[in-house]
């Protein structure tokens, strides 16, 4: 669940007509999931001091880059980018080829050896874990769609690339509850034997991928941009166990010219005000229906007032949906 402190004014954008291919009716989400991804290369996330030294002054490296060779061996896990270290090592250096913001850089880093093991003075990582909530599964081409924004790790604040990944079973177990100026957030058990479906890309408008059990529930019918009105709804999430429960929400605008924050809304359901205090961590995905269709995903808190939030139109996740499934045949 993404945290925003204030509101920002947008400007007008102009969006190309395209023809798209998803479904008129979808497989209503709301279930807890748990989610894996393996990144598309070794991430630097902090520093720490070698001999008294650290590379955190060092201009060369920067939180956030992404580590992807050393010397003239790829690298995409930690266990790789400690073989290769030691394959790669001369006079004490080592050849990084890394990647920051779509560009490749070569850099040269000198490393300190202490009791028969060299000491990079990087933290990295090569995975992350965490929960969100489905929002819909497109019938026909098996594609689902999850959380309405992208995967940011939390100390680079950097979009994921995704090498692989995998959603599976969560199950709720206790809500840390939100309050004005902090987001809460929903504590869940992993069931990685209970595997959803694939991870594909992790993209501005949520995760996608193919799912992989079957589909027999009820569809719903999706709807457009323009029928969506101000007034009542409702969200569909997890607050307990593996429960899926509908609670009351009331969208307060509509923003048609945004590409992401398409609606803003109030949780005015007082069972679910009680337990969660608002918007926590995890529901992001939560699929919004208004007159028996679904119009769209809870996306973001604004923590200084949790009652509130944004969601995204549902049509604009079956767009990236139905882009991610051409891509990829």
């Amino acid at each position: 669940m993404k945290k925003i402190h204030y509101l920002i004014s947008l400007g007008l954008s102009l969006i190309p007509m395209q023809v798209w291919a998803y479904s008129n009716q979808v497989i209503l989400g709301g279930e807890n999931i748990g989610i894996h991804l393996n990144t598309n290369g070794i991430l630097i996330i902090g520093f720490y001091d070698v001999n008294g030294m650290s590379l955190r002054s060092n201009p060369k490296l920067m939180i956030g880059d992404e580590i992807i060779k050393v010397g003239n061996t790829n690298v995409s896990t930690i266990d790789e980018l400690t073989s290769a270290i030691e394959k790669e090592i001369e006079d004490q250096t080592v050849d990084l080829t890394i990647k920051r913001n779509q560009s490749l850089l070569n850099i040269n880093m000198e490393l300190t050896q202490i009791d028969g093991v060299y000491k990079t003075g990087l933290y990295v990582k090569d995975n992350i874990t965490g929960i969100g909530t489905l929002t819909y599964i497109d019938p026909e081409t098996k594609i689902y769609g999850a959380l309405g924004h992208e995967i940011i790790e939390s100390k680079s604040q950097k979009m994921v690339e995704v090498k692989t990944g995998s959603i599976f079973e969560s199950s709720v177990t206790s809500i840390i509850k939100s309050t004005n100026g902090v987001a809460g957030e929903k504590n869940a058990n992993f069931k990685y034997d209970n595997k959803y479906g694939t991870i594909k890309e992790n993209t501005v408008n949520g995760i996608f991928g193919s799912w992989e059990k079957d589909v027999n529930a009820s569809k719903i019918e999706v709807a457009k941009p323009e029928e969506i009105k101000i007034g009542p709804a409702k969200i569909v999430t997890v607050i307990s166990g593996n429960e899926k429960k509908e609670f009351d929400i009331k969208i307060t605008s509509i923003q048609d010219y945004n590409d992401t924050k398409n609606m803003t809304f109030e949780i005015t359901d007082e069972q679910l005000l009680s337990k969660t205090g608002g918007i926590v961590q995890g529901m992001s995905g939560s699929p919004i229906i208004q007159n028996d269709k679904i119009i769209g995903a809870v996306t973001h808190v604004v923590i200084d007032n949790p009652k509130t939030g944004y969601a995204i139109f549902i049509t604009t996740m079956l767009e990236k949906g139905d882009e991610i499934e051409k891509k990829n045949h």
